[in-house]
This record gives C-alpha cells, structure tokens and sequence, in this order.
C-alpha cells in the first residue's frame, strides 16, 4: 500500500483530517477471484512442467555426450524451468483457496512470491551459465555439431508449444516469469542450433560459449524487470499502470467530495488492484451517490474494483 498520505480537493486543500467512522463500504476481494481461469491456468502450467522435465534429461545427456555447453546450460535452464512451472502450479493451486480467519485476503500473494523465487532461480542459472563459459571461451571444448541440432531442434518446437501454452493464462506476475523461463529457453535452443551448424561447418568452437552468454544476457534484463516488479508488489508500491494523483483528482472531482485524504492504492496480486481513501462530503445524505460514482469511476476508468471508502463530514457543516 502507498504510504502517502496525500490531501486533493476541488475546492482547497487541507493539512489535517479528522476520523469520523460512520460508515465503511469494502468489497471483499476473495470474491473476484476468477475462478474458471485457476484451474486452466494450472493445467497449462502442469503440462509445461511435464513436457521440460523429461526434455531437460534428453538434452543434458545429449550435452554431455557431445560436449556443447549450449546444450548443457539450457539443459539447465529448463530443470529451473521445471521448478519455476511446479511452484507456479503450487501458486495457483494455494491462491485459489478461499480467505481465511489468518488470511483475510486469502492466500492470491502466493504467485507473487513465486515470481520473486523464480527471478532468483534465473538469476542462480543465468549466474552458472555465463561462469562456464568465460572458462569455455579460455579453454575451447570439442564439440559434435550434428547431435547437437538435431536435439536443439526438438527443443526449439518443445517450448514454442509451452510458450503458445502458456499465452493462454493470465498475463501476471506468475505467468510471466514462467514465460521468461519458456523464452529463455526458446532463445537457449536458437543458440544450440545455431552453435551446431556453425560447429559442424566451420569447426570454429568458441562459438558455443559466445552463444550461451549472448541468451544469458537476453534473460538477465527480464528477470531484473520480474524481480523489481515483485518487490515493488510486495513492498504495497503503487502500480505503474495508475497515477496516484489522477485518481485522487478525479475522485475530488466528484459532486458531493469536498477533498480526499489518506489515498492508498496498491496490488494485492496480477490483475487485483486495491484502493483506500477517506472522503470528505458535504452531508452523509449525499453519501450513496458519491459512493456508486466513484466505484464506477474507479472500475471503469483505472481497473480498481477493491475499493474501501471512509466518508467523513467536514466539522462546523
């Protein structure tokens, strides 16, 4: 949640605010869970997992048998594949689970987190890769082309089809680092096939680490944005897609607020926007009408359908 306490009125603004709890409208956010997307979400997700983890074994030991190294770390990045698809599945499953007397937003954060663990996960593998290949670039390692294409080939169409997969879900925090982890891969198979031929023709073997350090650095510059994006989430930072003060102009907008104060809007998880602001009124007469424009406002303009709203009716009126 933002931590600034910002003042905003059509009228004047003002430097203090009295609480007045009289009534308090909140929409509980476990009930816009779209369930239906859940289950669909986890299903893409499970057979991605199932699909790299048996291809991952297939292309380690290809990468051992011919000596590649382009193999071999994308061999690896598909294991960190594997895990990052098996704790989104998890993810999904606990975030789906229904808001508890501990949990009153229910457990939706969890993809968040997921995001968070598998920026690091990148981050281990990526660190890995570029390591053995500064050494395969001092000390060049034999490398047999053709076994090498043939399996980077079949990797190439592998993740294509988990990448059209996973497309399917909701774009969020969870489903994009699994897609970083899909075009990582995706990016890892071009470079195998490509060191491959180069080898085959040319014998020219530094080009299998050169390679794999060019997909390490694609990689690095998504995983920085998943990683920063995640923390920006988990620190309650406003989302990059609304301006806190257009908001807050607009709701001062509205007929019947004198100034809104205590303004808040933060992500609860991909796609959930939440929002809190205290409202000063003019009479709580006119409270409903103010409370059914700016919900409409809100959901229909910056996509916040959690919305808590103080109304407060400004002393001596």
């Amino acid at each position: 949640m933002s931590l600034l306490h910002s003042h905003y009125s059509h009228r004047r603004h003002r430097l203090g605010h009295t609480h007045v709890e009289r009534e308090h409208k909140h929409h509980d956010p476990a009930g816009h869970v779209h369930h239906g997307a859940k289950p669909k979400a986890a299903r893409a997700m499970m057979w991605a997992l199932l699909m790299t983890g048996l291809f991952a074994v297939v292309e380690a030991l290809t990468g051992w048998w011919s000596g590649s190294l382009a193999l071999l770390s994308d061999a690896g990045h598909m294991v960190s594949d594997a895990l990052s698809l098996g704790l989104g599945t998890f993810a999904i499953w606990i975030g789906n689970r229904p808001p508890t007397q501990r949990h009153s937003y229910g457990l939706q954060r969890a993809e968040v987190i997921a995001a968070l663990l598998n920026g690091l996960l990148l981050l281990a593998v990526i660190s890995a890769i570029v390591i053995e290949a500064v050494l395969r670039i001092r000390q060049p390692t034999p490398v047999s082309g053709l076994p090498v294409m043939a399996v980077a080939f079949l990797g190439l169409l592998l993740n294509a089809f988990n990448g059209w997969m996973l497309s399917q879900m909701e774009h969020g925090l969870n489903a994009r680092a699994a897609m970083i982890h899909v075009m990582g891969d995706f990016l890892g198979s071009v470079a195998a096939l490509m060191a491959g031929a180069i080898v085959w023709w040319t014998g020219w073997m530094p080009i299998d680490p050169i390679l794999s350090l060019v997909v390490a650095s694609l990689m690095l510059y998504s995983t920085v944005r998943i990683l920063t994006e995640s923390i920006h989430v988990l620190m309650e930072g406003v989302p990059d897609t609304v301006s806190l003060n257009e908001v807050g102009d607009k709701l001062a907008g509205v007929h019947g607020v004198l100034s809104v104060h205590d303004l808040h809007i933060w992500t609860l998880a991909s796609g959930m926007l939440a929002l809190s602001a205290h409202l000063e009124v003019e009479t709580l007469e006119c409270w409903p009408g103010v409370l059914a424009t700016t919900q409409k406002m809100l959901s229909e303009e910056h996509g916040i359908e959690h919305v808590t709203l103080q109304p407060e009716v400004r002393q001596g009126t």
